[in-house]
């Protein structure tokens, strides 16, 4: 085992750059670092901002990411250890600051899903070349926040806050009727309501649409109809936009210069972190990160007016469940911050969830909305979100989280301690409450107050209240107790919110596998009473341990005559001691049990008896 290296524990370096931290053994296997034992793993993520061709860059550090944090939550010697994984210049954390390493920033995205489906067992740290941040970097991991930068020293948490809004009769940024507007994704839902949109609000006329399936796609022929009819020129193309060759060969053959691009497209494929792979990352990386990235490269000499990326509140939250689409959306975001600092037009929206029926949205079942509802977000209306398109457009903010909250479930989180840092600044609990949640006794010590008998049915009632929240039963007595957690209606995401919510309150750290592990309510009320209620015969083994080291040293001390008779007069008195105690536990155990049995005309005897009452 490694000894302690100040705050942060036992410290181990994956690589060679140590980042000056004191004391750190350095390894270059994450396995062979197991056997070390750290409190802390810091893994200095590489730099890919030199790299020529950034978009196959991304992929490969997502593959490489993915193989790390898989190998970290699967190593059970790391169950109680912390990563921190250093990225620089992945983050912008100031107005105006340029991300220069946009791969990593795709990392980032990933590893916040593994930070919500694994919480307080992930660091992300974003350092510049200030010497000072990496002097200041220990105290900052220490510091408790999950995500950092820092910053001439200076450690910056990420908040969501809210954006003073324009006045809405403040003018929209128009396009030019003369241009061409290319707008990928369009036989999408969601791409034929911003098509329409930009056509009666934004004054466009010119509009390329462009999809893998071009006209052929279901929905085409009656969206260029619709765009006719408001008085619109609109083609569909058919083109892999994550294809360069193509998509520079459409580009060319525009008759009209382009203006504006608004890049929606996207797929889905979603999974815990444990069952992603390359090509699962792959498949969601590329209509995302390769099309937006040849899109910026193709046209960054263009006179544009507009480039906009719709992105994902996933990458920004870090959805649990979704890691491959957090890390293509995370590029998204980073890739207008990119522009930005150019001197180029982009905006990013990671939005929330549309209501709109069809495309992406349309995968999600009822579960999957309620389960985002208790997360604190709602759907948003096509209203509502076309409102909230056209005010992004008038904040000239670079990226932007369009997302309807739901602030009752978000103070809720907040009252149980669980609230996301990132939305602290939006919701305000009492002083008091916070407390409460944060500084409650555990579920050990409120089981040693409750009989031997009733241990079980508390542990069941807290197990099915915490299944009933996340599965949206009515209560703890609608979870058939008995009954396996897949025919309850369990799959790989809820097994993760339900084994969160289980940590927070109970205090433990429970396995990933855990509804696999225990199949059953009933089966996990064995492995949390194991985990809390002491065994008698194990809770002697620290005082027999210490009775050997006691041992030891009077064995291997030869002390003089008066020295000798000092420690035995005070053996001999620890041990009257020791037996007074017991004799006075048994007596008073004694007592509690007459009381218990005893019944109201033998109380009324004793209490007579006692003072003298007749």
């Amino acid at each position: 085992a490694l000894p302690a290296a100040g705050s942060l524990g036992a410290v181990a370096v994956l690589g060679d750059d140590d980042l000056g931290l004191p004391g750190a053994e350095r390894c270059d296997d994450l396995i062979k670092l197991a056997e070390l034992v750290p409190d802390t793993v810091v893994v200095p993520w590489p730099s890919h901002a030199d790299g020529a061709d950034v978009a196959a860059a991304t992929h490969a550090a997502v593959h490489d990411a993915l193989e790390l944090l898989q190998t970290w939550l699967a190593e059970e010697a790391f169950a109680d250890s912390r990563l921190v994984l250093v990225t620089r210049g992945a983050m912008a954390a100031r107005d105006g600051e340029d991300v220069r390493d946009l791969a990593s920033a795709a990392v980032w995205g990933l590893a916040r899903s593994a930070q919500s489906e694994n919480p307080g067992r992930i660091v992300l740290v974003d350092l510049d070349e200030d010497p000072a941040s990496r002097a200041a970097l220990a105290a900052a991991v220490d510091g408790g926040e999950p995500q950092l930068a820092l910053r001439g020293g200076a450690a910056l948490a990420p908040r969501l806050a809210r954006v003073p809004l324009a006045a809405e009769e403040d003018a929209l940024p128009g396009v030019d009727p003369q241009g061409t507007v290319l707008l990928t994704g369009a036989t999408g839902s969601l791409g034929g309501l911003v098509a329409r949109h930009l056509v009666t609000a934004y004054g466009a006329r010119r509009l390329l649409l462009v999809s893998r399936r071009g006209a052929q796609a279901p929905g085409a022929a009656e969206l260029v109809r619709d765009l006719t009819v408001l008085g619109a020129e609109a083609r569909f193309a058919a083109c892999d936009v994550a294809d360069r060759a193509a998509l520079a060969a459409l580009l060319g053959s525009l008759e009209h210069p382009l203006t504006a691009v608004v890049h929606t497209a996207g797929v889905l494929d979603d999974g815990v972190i444990s069952s992603l792979t390359p090509d699962r990352m792959d498949a969601v990386l590329r209509p995302k990160v390769d099309a937006a990235w040849h899109l910026h490269e193709l046209t960054k000499d263009q006179n544009l007016s507009a480039f906009l990326l719709f992105s994902s509140a996933a990458g920004v939250f870090g959805n649990a469940g979704q890691g491959n689409y957090a890390a293509a959306n995370g590029f998204l975001d980073a890739l207008a911050q990119h522009r930005r600092s150019a001197g180029l037009p982009a905006t990013s929206l990671a939005w929330g969830l549309w209501a709109e029926d069809g495309g992406m949205a349309g995968e999600l079942g009822s579960a999957d909305v309620e389960r985002m509802a208790r997360g604190g977000v709602l759907p948003l209306s096509s209203t509502e979100g076309l409102a909230l398109l056209d005010a992004s457009a008038r904040s000239g903010e670079p990226v932007l989280v369009p997302v309807r909250l739901e602030l009752a479930g978000l103070r809720a989180q907040a009252e149980a301690g669980m609230l996301p840092p990132l939305l602290r600044a939006l919701v305000r609990v009492a002083k008091r409450r916070a407390v409460e949640a944060s500084g409650g006794p555990t579920l050990a010590e409120r089981l040693a107050g409750v009989p031997e008998a009733e241990r079980d049915a508390v542990l069941l009632e807290l197990v099915c209240s915490e299944v009933a929240a996340v599965l949206g039963y009515a209560g703890a007595h609608a979870v058939e107790a008995d009954r396996a957690f897949k025919d309850l209606g369990f799959d790989s995401l809820t097994a993760v919110e339900l084994r969160n919510r289980l940590n927070g309150v109970t205090g433990l750290r429970l396995p990933a596998t855990l509804v696999f592990d225990y199949p059953s309510p009933t089966a996990l009320v064995d492995l949390l009473r194991a985990q809390t209620v002491p065994d008698p015969a194990e809770a002697v083994l620290p005082l027999l341990a210490e009775l050997d080291r006691l041992e030891a040293a009077l064995l291997g001390a030869v002390p003089d005559g008066e020295g000798h008779l000092r420690i035995a007069g005070r053996l001999q008195s620890l041990l009257a001691r020791w037996n007074d105690q017991q004799v006075a536990a048994e007596e008073e155990a004694a007592v509690a049990e007459q009381l218990d049995e005893a019944t109201d005309d033998d109380l009324f005897d004793f209490i007579g008896k006692e003072f003298g009452i007749s």
